[in-house]
């Protein structure tokens, strides 16, 4: 049952973050992947409000098999982030890459914590 909701949480998260992808990429033209940027920070902030709700009690194990493992396990891509700041770096892009790795980090463990306090204040 539990890898049900996983696979469940996994084909939204997936398509999500195609399109996502997709979609930030068509109104921005630059090199820098902020796509992946958007994906992963939105990611953080999903992740951070259910594991708010869940201290709070409010998010049992089979919703952040859903929501945490499932779709943001999906939506969210270290992989991606990491190619394309290995890509950016090999094309001289050094300064963006940098600023992609910082920001990301930086900008996620934000959205991760500010959804983490928004979580348990909401079902607290």
């Amino acid at each position: 049952m539990n890898w049900l909701l996983v696979v469940a949480g996994a084909m939204v998260g997936a398509p999500l973050r195609y399109l996502t992808d997709r979609a930030v990429r068509s109104r921005h033209g630059s090199a820098f992947p902020w796509g992946t940027f958007v994906v992963n920070v939105f990611g953080c902030a999903v992740l951070g409000l259910l594991t708010g709700a869940a201290v709070a009690g409010a998010a049992g194990s089979h919703l952040q098999l859903l929501l945490g493992t499932g779709l943001c396990g999906a939506l969210t891509t270290y992989s991606t982030f990491s190619y394309e700041t290995l890509r950016l770096a090999e094309t001289g892009a050094r300064r963006s890459a940098a600023l992609n790795v910082v920001g990301s980090v930086v900008v996620g463990l934000v959205a991760a914590f500010a959804g983490a306090a928004l979580g348990e204040a909401l079902w607290s």
